[in-house]
């Protein structure tokens, strides 16, 4: 089983990440507002951050957790989101996924949501 860091990242997928950056989603925006900054017990999380041939919404490398901020469009790529997500268990990490209008309609429990995942196996940073 492979672990991170992953194998070196492909040029393409590093200048996507870097697209994706710049072009967030307002419901991605919103809950950056409160993942940035280490405002979650001083864990750090990464925005648009690649993994192998991925690119993920949020990631916190130290509790080795996804965030998916998913809109309409992923209601549609229901099995490109499966193999996705069972890539990134394969490496060790848990992914939490929430709609758009999750994170626009209801915050508090996006966040209490996320608190949960964390302290599911970890301890906080030190």
């Amino acid at each position: 089983m492979d672990t991170y860091p992953l194998t070196r990242l492909r040029p393409s997928t590093i200048t996507h990440a870097r697209r994706l950056r710049t072009a967030m989603t307002d419901a991605e925006q919103r809950l950056w507002q409160s993942l940035r900054l280490r405002q979650f017990d001083g864990y750090k999380f990464r925005r648009q951050h690649p993994m192998g041939h991925y690119v993920v919404d949020f990631v916190c490398v130290e509790a080795k957790l996804v965030v998916e901020v998913d809109g309409g469009q992923h209601s549609e790529r229901q099995d490109y989101d499966a193999s996705r997500t069972e890539w990134l268990r394969q490496r060790g990490f848990r992914v939490v996924r929430f709609w758009n209008h999750e994170v626009m309609n209801n915050i508090e429990a996006v966040k209490a949501a996320i608190w949960e995942a964390l302290y599911e196996n970890s301890q906080p940073p030190s």
